[in-house]
């Protein structure tokens, strides 16, 4: 088989299977064993191919020649023509529009996996199942009023009805209302001496599930952040940046602690913050 042909075979070859590669990717033919068996075949035949034209078609010689006046005579110039090989040239545009062939159809092939990502996630990343209105209830589902809670005490609370939800769970304490020295924006977002902040630490997301009741401190055990609970659960040791978010309570006519609203900022890890500074783009 001449070289022209082996690279024409290869190219046909590589086309083949990113073309089969897109249909079994469309029609969900196949998994991924044979998703990746046709793209190695598709990668593979245009390596193939470039390795053998640059191997046999691509030899040049070094060659050395005296520089001579122009034109050229009319003797070398009917030479050059009678060496000329127009068929050679025309194979060559041959494979190299092969060559295009495959490499386009090779790049929608690899384009597929950017149609696995999913869809954006919108407002998720920014939004809990808190609402306003949102009874406090605790892992029970049952609701919870404010003498409910000694003080000192701490509960793990959900939204009414969203009891699990792994974006919702907060931390919900009581302590006396001279006690808390919260920022001005967090003004008026206690109730009675009860706080509830955020259990996603906004470090790396781990859950801060301690309390040190003495120094009135959350901790995240993963990296040791400690959160202020007097102070709006601002970070004061650990490698947490951010304070935690905070759940305004009040209280519905039935006596049952409810939020305001959702939590002022989002949730989790700080870098959603600092990205979109707590609106999506």
């Amino acid at each position: 088989m001449s070289a022209e042909r082996l690279i024409s075979a290869l190219l046909a070859a590589s086309m083949a299977a990113s073309l089969a590669l897109v249909g079994v990717y469309v029609l969900d033919l196949g998994g991924a064993p044979l998703e990746g068996s046709l793209l190695a075949v598709a990668l593979g035949g245009v390596g193939a191919a470039i390795v053998v034209w640059a191997v046999t078609l691509m030899h040049a010689p070094p060659e050395v020649e005296e520089r001579h006046e122009m034109p050229s005579p009319p003797d070398a110039r009917g030479a050059a023509a009678e060496a000329l090989d127009l068929e050679a040239v025309t194979r060559r545009r041959f494979l190299v529009r092969m060559l295009a062939g495959a490499g386009g159809l090779l790049a929608a092939a690899l384009a597929l996996p950017a149609f696995s990502l999913g869809p954006q996630p919108g407002r998720e990343l920014f939004e809990t199942g808190w609402r306003a209105g949102s009874r406090v209830v605790g892992g029970d589902g049952e609701p919870i009023r404010p003498d409910d809670l000694l003080e000192g005490a701490v509960r793990t609370v959900f939204p009414e009805g969203a009891v699990g939800r792994p974006d919702s769970p907060a931390m919900l304490i009581r302590l006396r209302p001279s006690d808390l020295h919260l920022p001005e924006d967090r003004q008026g977002r206690a109730y009675e001496g009860c706080v509830a902040y955020s259990k996603i630490c906004t470090h790396a997301g781990c859950p801060v599930g301690l309390y040190r009741a003495e120094d009135r401190a959350l901790i995240c055990p993963c990296h040791q952040s400690t959160f202020d609970v007097t102070r709006g659960a601002v970070p004061v040791f650990g490698p947490a940046a951010r304070r935690l978010p905070q759940l305004g309570l009040a209280i519905d006519a039935d006596g049952y602690l409810v939020a305001d609203a959702d939590f002022d900022e989002p949730v989790g890890p700080s870098f959603w913050n600092l990205t979109h500074q707590g609106e999506p783009e």
